[in-house]
């Protein structure tokens, strides 16, 4: 297929000129082919990007219209500026038109890479790169510098093999947390350290390899439980193109980052996960995944090896599955996960100052 065929295409899905037929093997074609499904996403930005500076232009154009009638009118005069403001005047009345300018332009470079990638191979499972990372003696060294400049004595024995670490996020405030699966591979024993830099010892009560999630249990007399959780946990599917953060320990203290929903399934159509546009690294897996209201839709758990920025998560709605499984067997399992957020509406700054104590670095020491 053609890149022009293509771009055709795309927008006139995007405009509904398509009759149903062609829609519905559109659809089919997003499904199985990501690269398209990106271009459909990064598309939709571009188009809407283009009737917001249409809107601008028409809004000054009337504006213009107006002051020159009335200049006419003899209802308002013009004051001549001195000459050392005319520049900071044009600035001042143009800035805005510059900046749409400037959003368009990037957006136009986005979609036309996204359409140049359509012609690569789709990315084989060989390049999903897992997101635990790899502690090394350094990072091992720098952690109990740290640790001893802050008086907090480490729980970690002296000598243990630490070698993988992740993210890992509350799921109920009397200590259970979830993680991605493969961060846990090996595992001995595992820790998981609070913001403040305190280890606590962990339990894996459950790992379900099939959606990638685990279950942890803080086991540790010094671990206070708090009342309960300031995020909420979303079944209901999220829009593409909605905007979404997270927090991690790609390294030894915690990261912010920001990004959007590109894709409704994971790599060749995985339907247990979604693909988001974000920056991820090593020591992210495991972390939550946020919608602008402050609910978790979905653990972050791999990156596309040859695409920066395609990332993957596992569904939300996945957890819930697993820990009503387990109750089934484990009558006495007493996790309850809230629906609703107390963050809806507050700025992203709140929200992550209240979610940041209920994220923990993953510590695993192998056997």
């Amino acid at each position: 297929m053609e890149q022009l065929h293509i771009a055709e295409l795309v927008e006139k899905y995007l405009k509904s000129e398509l009759n149903p037929e062609e829609k519905a093997q559109f659809e089919e074609l997003r499904k199985s082919n990501p690269e398209v499904d990106q271009s459909v996403v990064e598309y939709h930005f571009f188009l809407e990007e283009m009737e917001r500076y249409g809107q601008v232009r028409r809004f000054k154009s009337n504006l213009y219209d107006t002051h020159h009638t009335l200049q006419e009118n003899g209802d308002i005069k013009d004051v001549q500026l001195k000459t050392r403001a005319k520049i900071i005047n044009l600035w001042s009345k143009y800035r805005r038109v510059v900046a749409v300018a400037a959003s368009i332009a990037g957006i136009t470079a986005l979609f036309i890479s996204g359409m140049v990638s359509i012609f690569s191979p789709n990315a084989p499972i060989r390049d999903l790169e897992e997101l635990r990372r790899k502690v090394s003696n350094l990072e091992k060294q720098s952690t109990r510098q740290i640790s001893e400049f802050n008086k907090i004595k480490t729980k970690i024995e002296p000598g243990a093999d630490v070698k993988f670490g992740g993210t890992s996020f509350m799921v109920d405030p009397n200590g259970f947390l979830v993680t991605s699966a493969h961060v846990l591979k090996g595992a001995k024993k595992v820790y998981v350290q609070n913001i403040e830099g305190k280890d606590f010892l962990a339990e894996i009560v459950h790992k379900d390899l099939e959606s990638d999630i685990a279950l942890l249990k803080i086991n540790d007399a010094d671990f206070a439980s708090s009342s309960s959780l300031p995020y909420g946990f979303s079944r209901k599917k999220t829009d593409l193109s909605e905007p979404v953060f997270t927090l991690g320990f790609p390294k030894d203290e915690i990261v912010y980052n920001e990004g959007y929903l590109s894709a409704q399934m994971g790599l060749e159509g995985d339907t247990m996960s979604c693909q988001i546009t974000i920056t991820a690294n090593p020591g992210n897996s495991g972390g939550p995944v946020f919608n602008k209201n402050g609910e978790v839709i979905g653990i972050l758990n791999a990156r596309q090896a040859s695409a920066n920025g395609v990332v993957f998560a596992t569904k939300s709605k996945n957890i819930f599955r697993v820990i009503e499984s387990l109750k089934e067997t484990e009558k006495d399992l007493n996790i309850r996960m809230k629906g609703t957020s107390v963050l809806k509406g507050a700025n992203r700054s709140t929200q992550v100052k209240k979610v940041q104590d209920h994220i923990y670095m993953v510590k695993v020491v192998l056997g």
